[in-house]
């Protein structure tokens, strides 16, 4: 291979690995800063870019997606004078990567030193237990302010959360006795009122009973009135068939009597023995008739006799 030849070879090579160093892909939530000779001259958003070699830069490589800076404590001082801790987490996102990179020397450290001077700021205006209690209020203010700040850097600041807020060692553990007292209140509390609905399901429980025992009362009674009445029922149908088979005995007597066509002196038989046994009753007053009177030998018509028990 000759001289001229492989100085065309070095000379392609050259070209190759220029070209390819000028080739740049800008990937998804991402944003490049292009320099020419040392000034501004545009940003790159996602795709396919060619820098010219040599004369243009990437001066800055941008991140479009929201970040989260999370602060150390800050001491910050109340209305009524007491100290406390206060850390916070930012969350904000670039939204001009141009003034991002030359509107402040370093961003998150401006962004750290400007959230600590406004909460000083907001805290200051508050008492301890307003700050305890309106974190919500405080998150709110401190937003619309480091929102303001950050703007002319390039960045919006979408939420501030107070994370933790430590008061001194003295009012933590009057706190915490407060908390103590609170629980054994809602302790005695709740307590009491399982007491009271213990009471009420004794109480209905023996409501529950008396009625229970009232109706099984009145049940019984009703049943006992009913077996009363179907045994009275009986008892006078039994009495009443007694006295229809004493009928119809009778009637049958009767009947074969004159079926069987007796003598008359047997009719006065009879009549006599029928006498008799109606004299041995209780008080009784009888009236013999004319027919029975010459064969009983009697004086009179009609004889009365009278027994007393």
């Amino acid at each position: 291979m000759g001289p001229g030849l492989a100085f065309l070879v070095f000379l392609m090579f050259i070209v190759v690995i220029v070209v390819l160093s000028s080739i740049r892909i800008v990937p998804q939530a991402h944003a490049y800063v292009i320099e020419r000779l040392g000034a501004y001259t545009g940003t790159w958003s996602v795709g396919f870019h060619l820098k010219t070699p040599i004369i243009d830069k990437v001066a800055k490589r941008v991140t479009l997606k929201e970040q989260v800076v999370d602060f150390p404590p800050q001491p910050v001082i109340t209305k009524d004078n007491v100290t406390m801790q206060i850390d916070t987490v930012v969350f904000f996102q670039i939204t001009d990567p141009k003034l991002f990179c030359y509107g402040v020397e370093n961003p998150i450290m401006a962004i750290e030193n400007l959230t600590a001077t406004t909460l000083r700021n907001i805290i200051g205006d508050l008492e301890l237990d307003q700050t305890l209690t309106s974190r919500e209020t405080i998150n709110t203010k401190m937003r619309a302010t480091l929102d303001e700040a950050t703007d002319p850097w390039g960045i919006k600041v979408n939420r501030v959360e107070l994370k933790n807020i430590i008061p001194p060692a003295a009012i933590r553990d009057a706190m915490e006795k407060q908390m103590k007292a609170e629980r054994e209140r809602r302790e005695q509390i709740l307590k009491a009122e399982g007491e009271k609905k213990s009471a009420v399901l004794i109480s209905e429980g023996h409501k529950e009973s008396v009625i229970l025992e009232a109706e099984a009362e009145k049940q019984s009674a009703i049943l006992r009135a009913e077996a009363k009445k179907e045994a009275t029922i009986r008892e006078a149908e039994g009495q009443a068939q007694a006295i229809l088979a004493i009928q119809q005995a009778n009637a049958d007597g009767i009947r074969l009597l004159n079926e069987a066509a007796p003598s008359g002196e047997v009719i006065q038989l009879k009549s006599l023995e029928a006498f008799g046994k109606a004299a041995d009753g209780k008080a009784t007053k009888i009236i013999i008739p004319s027919e029975i009177q010459g064969l009983a030998g009697l004086a009179k018509s009609v004889v009365e006799v009278t027994k007393e028990q």
